[in-house]
């Protein structure tokens, strides 16, 4: 099997439906404390991050409700699929997201999960959520600009 080269994250799960639901605000990579058979879960891309979210409490970051699948050959000891699982940043960003967060309409909730370095880290991202109406008028602004550029691109085959 080929090694990555330094430096590049392998992508292990995504949060589609954040994207779709939430106006994001500003992103963060925090490392995740893990058990060993949760991290064999994550390299074989066993994880579910799309009900899952932030909880900010005593002066730490718990992801809470993300899916990891318990590992097929782990024995009685394997993990409980949706436990808290410890998020590590740094003080300062602690703070600064902790403020935020005590501000009616933010919240925060994963966006990617992925391997840096054999490491497992979570793309956390600040966020406030949409109306429906936001959600309609981001589907047609989508849909507008695909009509625009399959024009350009059959004005561009003439």
């Amino acid at each position: 099997m080929a090694r990555q080269s330094e430096g590049e994250a392998k992508q292990v799960a995504t949060n589609r439906k954040a994207f779709h639901d939430y106006f994001l605000e500003d992103t963060y990579e925090a490392g995740i404390a893990l058990t060993g058979t949760e991290i064999k879960s994550v390299r074989a891309a066993r994880v579910n991050l799309r009900d899952g979210f932030v909880i900010l409490r005593n002066r730490e970051a718990w992801l809470v409700n993300v899916h990891i699948s318990p590992y097929d050959f782990g024995n009685r000891e394997n993990h409980e699929p949706r436990r808290e699982r410890k998020l590590l940043l740094h003080r300062q960003e602690l703070r600064k997201l902790q403020s935020k967060v005590s501000e009616r309409g933010w919240t925060i909730v994963p966006l990617r999960m992925y391997l840096k370095d054999g490491r497992a880290k979570v793309e956390i991202a600040l966020v406030r959520g949409k109306r429906l109406y936001d959600k309609k008028d981001a589907i047609a602004e989508r849909d507008a600009d695909r009509e625009l550029r399959r024009v350009i691109k059959e004005f561009d085959q003439e």
